[in-house]
């Protein structure tokens, strides 16, 4: 008989250390791979998410710039429009207000009258009715003195004459002119001195 001790099973032996010059088994090497390519992914779909709402933004601006300037050309063309009125219902009311005048002229005429001095009062009455529209119209006659200086603006030389006025000043006035709330709508038609006395 054999004084051998029998083998233990297997599993009751004790788990041998791995020699010292053993590689070790891969184990964390590629965790480290994993959540560079989690932490790219996710800032990647934060940029993606970014910029849909840039794009968002941007169709948002388009449309309200789309929307202003169909708002600012409907404006003008109210204003256009509205102007356009206003100009209408002023030319209507000023030709309203020359009827007047023109029925008054045309009773005159048709007055039965040999008597020179009531068709004069008439027309002058006829005439201060006129003068009464241009004043309302803030329309006022053009009419320099004799003697006063020509300006280019508002007065218009005809000719030059012998006048005892100054060399250049104005001797009289041909024509009056007229003007708007000071812009002139006719210049008034003026001779000149030319320096030498009648």
């Amino acid at each position: 008989m054999s004084n051998e001790e029998p083998a233990a099973p297997e599993e009751d032996r004790e788990p041998t250390e791995p020699a010292a010059d053993e590689p070790a088994e891969a184990t964390g090497t590629d965790g480290v791979d994993e959540t560079s390519e989690d932490e790219r992914e996710g800032r990647i779909a934060e940029l993606e998410a970014e910029l849909e709402e840039r794009e968002e933004r941007i169709e948002e601006l388009e449309s309200r710039l789309k929307r202003t300037q169909a708002d600012f050309q409907n404006y003008k063309k109210r204003a256009k429009k509205r102007q356009e009125q206003l100009e209408k219902r002023a030319t209507e009311d000023l030709v309203t207000r020359l009827l007047d005048v023109r029925d008054n002229l045309k009773r005159a005429l048709e007055e039965e009258s040999e008597d020179a001095e009531s068709l004069k009062q008439g027309v002058e009455m006829t005439l201060s009715e006129f003068d009464r529209v241009l004043e309302d119209e803030r329309v006022s006659e053009v009419a320099p003195e004799p003697g006063a200086e020509v300006d280019p603006q508002r007065h218009e030389v005809m000719m030059r004459v012998e006048s005892d006025q100054p060399e250049g000043a104005i001797d009289e006035v041909y024509t009056p002119g007229y003007e708007m709330s000071e812009k002139v709508l006719r210049p008034a038609q003026v001779t000149v001195s030319d320096g030498t006395e009648e």
